[in-house]
C-alpha cells in the first residue's frame, strides 16, 4: 500500500466512531465473560485502538490504566480528544507504534484487548507474540474475522482468501489459542447490527464528503469501490462469516 492509499483510508475512516465492526453491548459482553476484577486497578493495553471506541468504554467501566496503541497518529489524536470529551483522559495513555514491535516488559499487563485489529499481524502471530506481555492468569480478548459455517460460496471464499488467508472457523482459532498456552474462557460472534448499523452505514454516509474532499480523484473512487464490494459481499453472505470474539486466560 503506497502513501496515497494509506492517507485516503485514514481520511475515509477517521471521522467514524468505529473503524471496524463492533458495539457497546458486545464490548460489555466480552468484559463480563472475562470476569475482570473491578475491585482493583488493572493495567490494560488496547492494541490497534483506532479512534478509541473500545478504550473509552473500558475506561468508563473499569478502574484501569489503559495504554492505547496504534501506528496512525491521526487516530490517536482523535482518541485523545474523545477521551477528554468523555472525561476519561486521565485513564488513557496513547502510544504510537507497530503492534509487531511494542516496547513493553514481560508480564506487564492484566489484559490485552484488540478489537478488529489482530489481522494486521496475523492471528497466530499476535496470540503467540503478545503472550509474554500478560501476567500469569492475564486475559487476552481479541476479535477476529471467522467463518461461521464449514462450507462457503466460492465467490465469498475467493474474496477472503485474497484479503486474509488466515480466516478460519472458530474451532481452528480456538485450537491456536490453546496451543499457545491459553485457556479459552468465552467465545461469541458479532451480530449483524455491529456490521451494518455501527460500521458500514456510517461509512457509506461519508462517501460523498470523502470524494468531495479528495477532488473526486480516480484513487479516491477506487477506495470507495473497494469498500462497496466488501459491503455488498457482507449483505449477501452475512450468514457465513462475522467477527468472532475470543476471551482467553494465560496459563
Amino acid at each position: 500500500m503506497d502513501d496515497l492509499q494509506m492517507q485516503l483510508l485514514i481520511d475515509l475512516h477517521r471521522s467514524n466512531f468505529r473503524q471496524g465492526p463492533g458495539g457497546e453491548v458486545e464490548t460489555g459482553k466480552a468484559l463480563l465473560l472475562a470476569g475482570l476484577d473491578k475491585s482493583r486497578p488493572l493495567k490494560i493495553v488496547d492494541v490497534g485502538c483506532g479512534t478509541g471506541a473500545s478504550a473509552i468504554q473500558i475506561a468508563k467501566e473499569l478502574e484501569a490504566e489503559i495504554t492505547a496503541v496504534d501506528f496512525l497518529p491521526e487516530f490517536l489524536e482523535d482518541l485523545r480528544s474523545r477521551a477528554q470529551e468523555q472525561g476519561v483522559e486521565d485513564k488513557i495513555t496513547t502510544l504510537r507504534c507497530s503492534m509487531e514491535a511494542m516496547p513493553f516488559s514481560n508480564e506487564e499487563f492484566d489484559v490485552i484487548w484488540s478489537e478488529g485489529a489482530i489481522y494486521n499481524i496475523g492471528f497466530e502471530a499476535g496470540v503467540s507474540a503478545w503472550k509474554r506481555f500478560l501476567k500469569p492468569g492475564g486475559k487476552l480478548i481479541v476479535s477476529e474475522i471467522t467463518w461461521l459455517t464449514a462450507d462457503r460460496p466460492p465467490e465469498l471464499q475467493a474474496y477472503w482468501d485474497g484479503e486474509y488467508p488466515e480466516i478460519d472457523v472458530a474451532s481452528a482459532k480456538i485450537e491456536t489459542i490453546e496451543r499457545h498456552g491459553y485457556i479459552l474462557e468465552g467465545y461469541f460472534y458479532l451480530p449483524m447490527n455491529c456490521w451494518i448499523d455501527n460500521y458500514y452505514r456510517p461509512l457509506q454516509n461519508g462517501f460523498g464528503a470523502f470524494l468531495k474532499r479528495n477532488g473526486n480523484s480516480e484513487q479516491a473512487r477506487k477506495t470507495i469501490e473497494c469498500e462497496r464490494i466488501e459491503i455488498a459481499l457482507y449483505e449477501k453472505y452475512r450468514d457465513y462469516y462475522s467477527y468472532g470474539v475470543y476471551i482467553a486466560k494465560k496459563i
